[in-house]
């Protein structure tokens, strides 16, 4: 079937309404070649689209189909490119039967609009491009090499960096409290803690699990405190060599070592005035520690080679996936400063701990990666089937929101149905390790929801015959002695039954 698609522009609507103006770019093409369909897409009032439809359905035998569309400007790609989208997965699956030989015409609408056709008949929907004009006539458009071949997967390849960084979780540069997605009441006490210290500028000690979201809290303590308008400042300690720390959080003077070229301000300066967020303190070593209690004390920094020192105000947030009473208690973290930064203390809950959150963040993260991917090629919505919800419900989430969020990511890139299977969510599920990475956690899974029994002392299982497996060098005998089983040939079984071999 031949298909013509293309936006309705305004000299086809001055067009249709006098006959002097000429036949416009869609009636010029369609005096000039035959279709068997034409669907017409507009962003004007539905009075004026369905009286243009009108009109061109007299000067042809094919079947014309019109798409309204509101947008707020002709020129927002971002409204655009979803529209075009939407009505050739519409015209695709209308005519589901029939092999489409699809056209987009250029020229009407605007220059947005044309960029949406090249990428899309280069990526999603193949299709022939065309243009017209009153000197030259109908015309058929080829894209340059370096066009399809360099400039699209570049395209793409931002595109890809911009999920990516959904994926990785990195908190958005201006965060609010909504950002945090939670029903349970454990997230509910913690939100309401943050919320009161907020706007207080006391040291705040965030402690969680890697993948918990403390970062995410700490912009959003930050953005929603009377420091909100200054810089807020993250470090990674644990990042940090031990060679370039003093320089890298104090500053340094020009000249001060070899290598210091000019002036440099640490992240304790750049932060004034607003959040120096530590990440990982844990990790900070005591000679840092002892500086960095000097600091919090006189409210000055010394950069390395300077005679005189900088005042500074700071508000430090501090985060660690350690409990630093411990550390301080086995004497790896001084206990004066833990005081000195344990003034509010935010404990944040690892995901199985959040009853009935799993299940509420399964959709509304799902629902997220389908806005952000829709803009991909051969894309579709995708949606958990019960079954395989049950499955992620019931896994215990070592790696928390970062996991399950990175899990979600999987399942969409990998999964080519619309309703994500049972199997497509084990196999997007990855080996369960518990925080030490010396077994599977499975003692601490939210059952409010129900989980499978039968599936989860399977996991058990499969875990420790594949490690008794390579323990063993894959000798039945000692790999079946290792797990107490008297008979190889039972661990020979479960060896088939795993397809570990």
């Amino acid at each position: 079937m031949r298909v013509l698609v293309c936006w309705i522009g305004r000299a086809d609507l001055n067009a249709s309404l006098d006959d002097r103006v000429g036949l416009g770019p869609i009636a010029s093409v369609v005096e000039a070649r035959q279709f068997d369909n034409i669907r017409l897409m507009a962003n004007y009032s539905v009075k004026e689209a369905s009286g243009y439809a009108k009109w061109l359905q007299g000067k042809t035998e094919a079947n014309i189909c019109l798409d309204n569309y509101s947008l707020e400007s002709p020129t927002d790609f971002d409204a655009i490119f979803p529209a075009c989208r939407e009505t050739l997965t519409g015209l695709k699956e209308s005519c589901s039967s029939e092999a489409l030989d699809l056209t987009f015409h250029l020229s009407p609408g605007t220059s947005q609009m044309a960029t949406a056709w090249v990428i899309l008949s280069e990526t999603e929907f193949p299709a022939k491009l065309i243009e017209s004009s009153i000197e030259r006539g109908v015309r058929n458009v080829r894209l340059p090499l370096s066009l399809s071949a360099e400039w699209l997967p570049g395209y793409i390849k931002n595109r890809d960096e911009k999920l990516e960084s959904v994926a990785l979780e990195l908190p958005p540069q201006v965060a609010h409290f909504e950002n945090i997605l939670y029903v349970s009441d454990e997230m509910k006490k913690v939100v309401n803690q943050a919320n009161k210290v907020a706007p207080r500028s006391v040291p705040v000690l965030l402690e969680g699990e890697s993948g918990t979201g403390k970062e995410l809290f700490a912009r959003v303590i930050h953005d929603a405190g009377l420091r909100s308008k200054k810089p807020f400042i993250p470090v990674n300690c644990g990042a940090l060599p031990n060679d370039l720390l003093e320089s890298t959080l104090f500053g340094h003077e020009k000249g001060s070592f070899t290598g210091a070229l000019s002036t440099q301000l640490g992240k304790f300066e750049q932060a004034n005035g607003g959040t120096l967020f530590l990440d990982e303190l844990g990790e900070l070593p005591k000679e840092a520690q002892v500086k960095f209690l000097r600091i919090l004390e006189d409210k000055e920094v010394w950069r390395i080679g300077s005679t005189k020192p900088v005042k500074v105000d700071v508000r430090i947030i501090a985060a660690t996936n350690r409990s630093l009473f411990k550390e301080v208690s086995a004497g790896c973290f001084r206990e004066d400063l833990f005081y000195r930064l344990a003034v509010a203390v935010i404990k944040i809950p690892p995901l199985r701990q959040r009853k009935g959150d799993i299940g509420f963040l399964i959709d509304e993260l799902m629902s997220k990666i389908n806005v952000e991917s829709r803009e991909e090629p051969n894309y579709k919505d995708k949606k958990i089937s019960p079954k395989g919800k049950k499955i992620m419900i019931g896994h215990s989430w070592p790696g928390n929101i970062r996991e399950l969020l990175n899990t979600l990511r999987r399942i969409a890139v990998w999964s080519d149905d619309e309703l994500i299977s049972e199997k497509d969510v084990k196999e997007a599920l990855l080996t369960e390790v518990d925080n030490d990475g010396g077994g599977i956690n499975l003692l601490e899974r939210d059952i409010s929801q129900g989980i499978d029994l039968d599936e989860l002392i399977n996991t058990v299982e499969r875990y420790y015959v594949e490690k008794a497996w390579v323990e063993s060098g894959e000798k039945k005998k000692k790999a079946a002695d290792l797990l107490g089983i008297k008979n190889y040939q039972t661990f020979s079984k479960r060896l088939e039954k795993y397809k570990l071999k």
